[in-house]
């Protein structure tokens, strides 16, 4: 199963800036230096996952009160070549229909 609406998939700015590349967050600096240590930035990260979650299938889908969330799983090219497995989580907020992106992790640390 592929990401529902996926070509309509977003990610905030703020979820890469504030959290996923903010070396300085509570709960996103391990991502930050995850991330960082590929090459990524702001612009090639957000792009990166987006086409993450377009491109790979549904690992998992779990029910929450605002929402479905669905986990996708698989390689992230990166600008250094590499191309670490992560899993991507994605929500459909109710009453919406364009997934946006939750947050970004390591499979493999």
């Amino acid at each position: 199963m592929n990401l529902p609406n996926a070509h309509l998939a977003f990610v905030e700015p703020e979820k890469i800036t504030d959290y996923l590349l903010n070396h300085a967050h509570r709960y996103g600096a391990s991502k930050a230096r995850f991330f960082a240590g590929f090459g990524f930035d702001a612009a090639t990260l957000a792009q990166a996952l987006l086409e993450h979650g377009r491109r790979h299938e549904v690992a998992n889908v779990r029910q929450t009160p605002f929402g479905p969330r669905y986990e996708v799983e698989g390689e992230l090219p990166a600008p250094d070549g590499r191309a670490p497995r992560v899993r991507t989580v994605w929500q459909v907020d109710a009453g919406e229909i364009a997934p946006r992106l939750i947050t970004a992790y390591p499979l493999d640390a």
